[in-house]
């Protein structure tokens, strides 16, 4: 425990627990992460916690410059790894974003991504909170939009809620000005929006309308923790440099060499490419292929597919369609490696020709290869090793990530 704890600090972050070859099978977060680490070594613990704990071979840590950062970087990871001990946030996206669009008449929305062209105000965890602070901007700034068409205006126009798209001749400068404002309210000018949300406050009080001042103060609560998230300035692409270092902790190099003497290749092996399938109970197949260049995720290179010959499952088929539409360009790695055993790497080499192809069987960790057609046992403690099932994870993330999505669409 000593060993594990000692390079632990007192600070605000995330904390990683990983496995014997590197895999992370825990993350959690905390204001500081060395006494929340040492707590799980206390005696009286779940089960649960005891089997992390006999599991567990390292602890890694990335520290944050506050809670609420660590709070949205342990969600950005839990969805992305999905570790094994991890049971809430697991699936669906964890952020929700307050997005003011960039169209000819733009609209204030919530939305999951950040696909659409517009300012976006988040990440935020909480989606109620967001919703909160929406429905604040689209009542205050009369931002809402309809789709009526009325003389004299819906009911909500003469509520002061409608914007007034409903009448035929809307007020466009107007409501452009009330845009803008509210996107104000979100950029920074938190004096002036908090101060009108107690003057509102104060109003409803004074005209005995308690209800509506007590919904406000709960906006008022909302809108501080909404400014508080906007403060830190969370990207999902922020500790990029350090998420790597914990979730590749390995010498590329080395490890270029080390496939180079295995495989019998004639170079280092540099460039990865690895391959994985996902799909649900055998429908809605997808497929997804990510590049490593020493050891770094090459996202450039990443690419996801979604099967088009297939209706049922049949792994070797999808792989040779996806290997197929990936290098159509011939852009080859050095070795390509297989998510799979000795049947997806035959079913690869027979339309890949004298390229260095290796798979990688799941449950035993079983390598096959031209020099090894009966397999090796993978040493888990290897920085070989350990890259190359990360790898395999990765890839087999990105394959979820892209099924979850195309599964949400259809469902929507």
């Amino acid at each position: 425990m000593t060993e594990m704890l000692k390079n632990l600090p007192l600070l605000s972050g995330v904390y990683l627990f990983k496995d014997k070859a590197g895999k992370i099978i825990y993350i959690g977060k905390s204001r500081s992460i060395r006494n929340r680490v040492k707590s799980y070594f206390q005696k009286d613990q779940d089960y649960k916690t005891k089997s992390l704990i006999k599991e567990a071979c390292e602890i890694g840590h990335i520290v944050t410059h506050n809670e609420i950062e660590a709070f949205l970087l342990e969600a950005k990871l839990i969805f992305e790894h999905q570790p094994k001990y991890n049971i809430l946030l697991k699936d669906g996206q964890p952020f929700v974003y307050i997005i003011f669009t960039l169209s000819t008449l733009p609209k204030i929305k919530i939305v999951r991504n950040k696909k659409e062209n517009g300012v976006h105000f988040g990440p935020f965890l909480k989606k109620q909170e967001a919703r909160k602070i929406y429905d604040f901007l689209v009542k205050t700034f009369r931002l809402k939009l309809c789709n009526k068409r009325l003389d004299n205006g819906c009911l909500d126009y003469h509520l002061d809620i409608c914007a007034g798209t409903c009448l035929k001749e809307f007020d466009t400068e107007g409501y452009l000005f009330r845009f803008s404002l509210a996107k104000k309210a979100l950029k920074g000018e938190y004096k002036k929006a908090t101060k009108l949300i107690k003057e509102s406050i104060k109003k409803h009080n004074d005209s005995l309308e308690f209800e509506k001042a007590k919904y406000l103060q709960t906006i008022l609560i909302h809108f501080e923790s909404i400014h508080e998230n906007i403060k830190t300035r969370f990207s999902e692409n922020k500790f990029e440099k350090e998420i790597l270092k914990q979730t590749l902790s390995v010498e590329p190099e080395n490890v270029a060499i080390q496939l180079q003497k295995i495989l019998e290749l004639e170079k280092p092996a540099n460039t990865v490419d690895c391959f994985d399938i996902s799909h649900f109970q055998g429908h809605n197949i997808v497929g997804s292929c990510i590049r490593f260049n020493n050891g770094i995720p090459e996202k450039n290179k990443f690419r996801r597919f979604k099967i088009k010959s297939l209706t049922n499952q049949d792994d070797c088929k999808a792989l040779i369609e996806i290997v197929s539409r990936r290098y159509k360009n011939n852009d080859f790695p050095d070795v390509i490696l297989i998510d799979g055993g000795k049947g997806q790497r035959n079913a690869i080499t027979s339309i890949i020709k004298n390229r260095p192809i290796i798979s990688l069987a799941k449950k035993e960790e079983i390598i096959f290869s031209d020099n090894h057609t009966k397999g090796f046992k993978l040493n888990l403690d290897s920085s070989t090793g350990k890259l190359l099932i990360q790898l395999r994870d990765y890839a087999h993330h990105f394959a979820i990530s892209y099924h979850r999505a195309l599964k949400k669409k259809e469902l929507k």
